[in-house]
């Protein structure tokens, strides 16, 4: 996220509970950069010891539907319907499209057989729950259609709502307060969040956890928005040391980042084998971490290692995350192509710019040589065509695909949280990042403060600017794999099969990991899942 534009709650604003949790700093803005340990040997890791194995019973800790069947049209098992245009679906959402289609290009591989719901059959089924136990089933408010809002000039004082809140459901609890805000329903949304309070953790368990960021996104949307409080406060930011070590916990014990790296490199390996002159173009470098195991990889091929030339595109969040600017990051990549003997000389480009900023003539691209182009969880934070005129999501795809380049790799979340309107968008959330906490939580302990901080550091800004951004200040707008594959064919691509090899090389890395991660091919695509969740997809292109 460009720094003018990042979005900073502190904890002294609202007071998240930290109980148990010593020697933690309030949350703020970042970047994801992923550092490996070859970079900074002295961050302590530990060794993953679970197992993975084939886990095929159905899961029902996140919803009680189960999977069924992979079908051949790989239909979602929910989708959010925003308009009558079918926005796409998400395999994440708690809402599911009460008429799927074979037709659909948005879903993702995991289906399930389950009663559905829209969106306001969502919403006024937990409207409904309460205010019958508040009113009682025999309420005039409580008719066929009418749900009554919950506020005081219908009957529900807070002194009642205050009673029943703590027997329901904390996901439940929460999409009611959104529904609220979404409403404008102060009332309603100032007694629910005074309730949250009392119920959430950053020590507790993932759903605790989970709320205690989410009510804060909350606060901040219904006050005004994330950004004007950002605005107004003053920040304590961490260290680029500690933010690296925040980003290091996830990245060793979660397989997420991972997973980009291997698949992405297992799919340019095979597509320039052979080649001799090869140019990486990296749309979020960080500290070129992919880039060490991919050189180590390339000096072994016959023949001995090609030319590379890296261009690495860079932001100013980025340079404060490493704790320098691109030089940085040049001295290392030079330094293993060397240990690497990649022919001199080496060559690295530094594009120190966000993506919207990207040209044709900052990627310095030459002919004859292979042109690869990475996107690794990047292509989320580019503004569309819902927020400016410009595009420059797509722009960048057809300034891509103008290179002529021999592969492009995409990986992304699989997440709908681009254009749905609020509620929807944070129904998706409340599912996607439950998932996310629940994989967390079986690799560190709950009062672990390294976990503490790289939840913070590392998802509570993403959490906080999609509930209480709106517009060009959110800037994180996530697409599911079946809108990516729209725009880029729009744009002229064509995606490429991904081989044995690349899926070997995935299930090689997730037997690090606890057995729930799983791994599924739909759509010409790689899916990583926790449970019945997809977390995010792997594709490439030419």
């Amino acid at each position: 996220m460009q720094t003018s534009q990042r979005n900073c709650i502190t904890s002294a604003v609202h007071g998240f509970h930290y109980q148990h949790a010593p020697e933690m700093t309030p949350y703020i803005s970042s970047h994801y950069q992923i550092f490996d340990n070859n970079m900074y040997p002295d961050i302590p890791t530990q060794d993953n010891q679970m197992s993975f194995e084939t886990y095929d019973e159905p899961y029902f800790t996140l919803d009680s539907a189960p999977t069924t069947s992979f079908y051949n049209t790989y239909d979602p098992p929910c989708a959010v319907s925003t308009s009558s245009n079918r926005s796409p679906c998400s395999p994440q959402s708690y809402i599911s499209d009460p008429h799927p289609s074979s037709g659909n290009n948005y879903g993702s591989p995991m289906s399930r057989s389950s009663v559905v719901y829209d969106s306001t059959q969502l919403r006024n089924r937990v409207v409904r729950d309460i205010e019958r136990s508040l009113m009682g089933p025999d309420s005039p408010h409580m008719t066929d259609g009418h749900y009554c809002s919950l506020n005081n000039n219908h009957g529900a004082s807070p002194n009642k709502l205050i009673e029943i809140l703590p027997k329901m459901e904390l996901k439940d609890i929460l999409i009611l307060c959104a529904k609220a805000v979404s409403e404008n329903d102060f009332s309603t949304a100032e007694t629910v969040m005074n309730a949250l309070g009392n119920m959430v953790s950053v020590t507790g368990t993932p759903i605790q956890r989970l709320a205690a960021y989410m009510l804060e996104g909350l606060r901040a949307r219904l006050e005004s928005s994330g950004y004007t409080i950002y605005k107004k406060l003053r920040c304590e930011e961490p260290t680029s040391a500690e933010l690296r070590t925040y980003m290091h916990v996830l990245y060793e014990f979660c397989p997420y980042f991972k997973f980009a790296y291997t698949s992405s490199n297992a799919i340019i390996q095979e597509a320039v084998r052979n080649e001799r002159s090869i140019h990486l173009i990296d749309f979020q470098i960080g500290m070129g971490t992919q880039w060490i195991s991919l050189l180590r990889s390339l000096s072994n091929q016959p023949g001995g290692p090609p030319f590379v030339r890296i261009t690495g595109v860079d932001d100013s969040q980025s340079a404060y995350a490493r704790g320098g600017g691109l030089g940085r990051v040049e001295k290392i990549l030079s330094a293993e192509a060397k240990s690497c003997r990649v022919p001199v000389p080496f060559e690295f480009n530094a594009a120190a710019m966000s993506g919207c900023q990207v040209n044709r003539e900052n990627l310095k691209v030459r002919p004859g040589e292979a042109l690869v182009v990475n996107f690794p969880y990047m292509l989320h934070h580019m503004p569309d065509e819902s927020v400016s005129t410009e595009n420059h999501r797509d722009r960048l795809l057809w300034l891509v695909k103008s290179l002529s380049p021999r592969v492009v790799t995409v990986v992304e979340q699989e997440s709908n949280t681009n254009t749905p309107p609020f509620l929807h968008r944070f129904v998706e959330m409340l599912k996607y990042y439950t998932a996310m906490f629940e994989s967390i939580d079986v690799a560190l302990a709950r009062n672990d403060k390294k976990r503490i901080n790289a939840e913070m550091h590392c998802l509570a800004r993403d959490i906080v600017n999609m509930i209480a951004c709106e517009d060009s200040e959110r800037v994180e707008r996530h697409e599911l794999f079946g809108k990516w594959r729209a725009r880029l064919s729009m744009a002229g691509f064509t995606q490429l099969p991904l081989s044995t090899s690349v899926k070997e090389s995935i299930k090689g890395l997730l037997k690090g990991f606890h057995e729930n991660y799983r791994l599924q091919e739909g759509n010409g695509a790689l899916y990583l899942g926790w449970k019945t969740c997809w977390m995010a997809s792997s594709s490439a292109w030419r």
